[in-house]
């Protein structure tokens, strides 16, 4: 028997919107291109720093505040402060870090630009400081017993998951993971939902205590979308400050196995493909085996 131990778990997250569209006008006063921000009407707690937001003008004109831009529509990494101001990004680790040194350099623009705004997060993240995680499943039965019956008859219906992860408090220094502090932002976005997308695993890449040769890869991890519906912090002087979150499934869960290795898909000069939501990301090639 193998004993497997709850240390070598993780927990990924990826940021879901259910606001729609933010409709607002970045008008030529609310570009300053020395700081490299701007702003717009947006209700607070909307748009969350590295989040990954799509900026399109809805008049179909250039987006020429950002600097030497002349297309209609741009995807950036976004850091914002305390008053709502936006920095532009290329990636999420500079978003997370903020400052105006690598934020996208702006202009001041010709004309106010009337935008929708959407954020389009599309990868996942591992969840920093994460310290335990529960996920349970639940299958509903429907009792078709008749009088006739002599044992109680019951067919399955809807099934509904829930859990609770628990992590150390963390809101800045991680640039790479998702910090938990997000899950405090997360349970109170009220106008724009608080879901998200969560992999849980029991197994990851390079655990193997079973010493299955072919089995030191494998992945297993289950697969939901869910919603935060309650989020505790535990402070007290003597311990570390940690976060509670509970949620709840919205939809399909998954469990599911990586078992194989996948494959790069490489350019004849061996360089990888890269994907626009991140400049590491890179295309996986699914191969038969």
């Amino acid at each position: 028997m193998s004993v497997y131990l709850g240390c070598f778990g993780q927990v990924e997250l990826k940021r879901q919107f259910e606001g729609g569209e933010i409709d607002g006008t970045i008008n030529t006063g609310d570009v300053n291109p020395t700081n490299k921000r701007f702003s717009f009407d947006f209700q607070h707690g909307q748009l969350l720093t590295g989040d990954q937001i799509e900026i399109t003008s809805t008049d179909n004109s250039a987006l020429d505040f950002i600097s030497g831009y002349t297309d209609t529509s741009v995807k950036k990494f976004i850091y914002v402060d305390e008053i709502d101001g936006i920095r532009l990004y290329d990636s999420f680790a500079d978003a997370m870090n903020g400052g105006s040194l690598n934020a996208t350099a702006l202009a001041t623009p010709g004309d106010d630009i009337p935008v929708k705004v959407k954020v389009d997060n599309t990868a996942y993240r591992i969840l920093a400081r994460v310290e335990q995680y529960e996920l349970s499943t639940e299958r509903e039965t429907i009792d078709t017993t008749t009088l006739s019956d002599e044992f109680r008859n019951r067919i399955s219906s809807l099934m509904s998951g829930a859990g609770r992860m628990s992590c150390e408090w963390e809101y800045t220094g991680e640039t790479v993971k998702e910090l938990p502090h997000y899950l405090l932002e997360l349970a109170i976005r009220t106008r724009v939902g608080s879901s998200f997308a969560g992999k849980f695993y029991l197994k990851t890449v390079g655990y193997n205590p079973a010493n299955h040769t072919d089995g030191a890869d494998d992945s297993i991890w289950y697969e939901v979308n869910g919603v935060i519906t309650n989020c505790a912090v535990q402070f007290t002087p003597n311990d570390l400050v940690r976060i509670t979150a509970d949620f709840i499934t919205t939809g399909s869960i998954e469990l599911r196995m990586s078992l194989t290795t996948p494959d790069l898909v490489l350019q004849e000069n061996t360089d990888g493909i890269l994907l626009d939501q991140d400049a590491t990301a890179k295309l996986l090639l699914e191969t038969d085996q």
